[in-house]
């Protein structure tokens, strides 16, 4: 027995492949089973327990260039704008956050409390210089909308190239 066969949440993160020498040995059937048990139990989580994000959550970006300006949009449901830090540098706009969440429900004979929290970071390179003095950044019903508009000599060195079809 290799000691990646002792590991549950293998490579593939799925069943542990039966191999012919497993079928005849009481020992490896047992440690497949272990290892579905450990697999099904951590299905149900947003992410993997050790080898994961630690409560990291990736939120969803769109980048949409034109001729003058560069617009990111971001989903970020849940958050307030005090939750989320915008940077800007020559070449790169970062966007970092952090949620935090905490529900309590008491009643009669019960009493239910939640707590989730996750934090991201996502760099998008810029291709372009930016006039940093025009920047728009608008949080609004959980979407981040930004409007990065380019700078007068960025617009100028844009060139349309001719397209010919063979």
């Amino acid at each position: 027995m290799k000691f990646r066969d002792l590991v549950p949440w293998g490579i593939n993160k799925g069943s542990v492949p039966v191999r012919r020498e497993d079928e005849r040995n009481p020992f490896a059937a047992l440690q497949r089973d272990v290892n579905e048990v450990f697999n099904g139990f951590f299905k149900g989580f947003d992410m993997d327990p050790f080898w994961g994000h630690g409560g990291g959550f990736t939120p969803s970006v769109n980048v949409l260039e034109t001729d003058t300006e560069i617009k990111v949009t971001a989903e970020l449901p849940g958050m307030d704008e005090r939750d989320i830090d915008v940077s800007l540098t020559k070449d790169t706009l970062t966007l970092r956050g952090e949620k935090k969440e905490e529900k309590e429900d008491k009643g009669k004979g019960y009493y239910h409390a939640e707590r989730s929290y996750g934090s991201f970071m996502r760099t998008i390179p810029l291709a372009c210089e930016i006039d940093d003095t025009k920047v728009e950044v608008e949080f609004k019903k959980g979407i981040l909308a930004i409007t990065l508009p380019k700078t007068v000599e960025a617009v100028k060195d844009t060139k349309k190239v001719p397209v010919k079809s063979g």
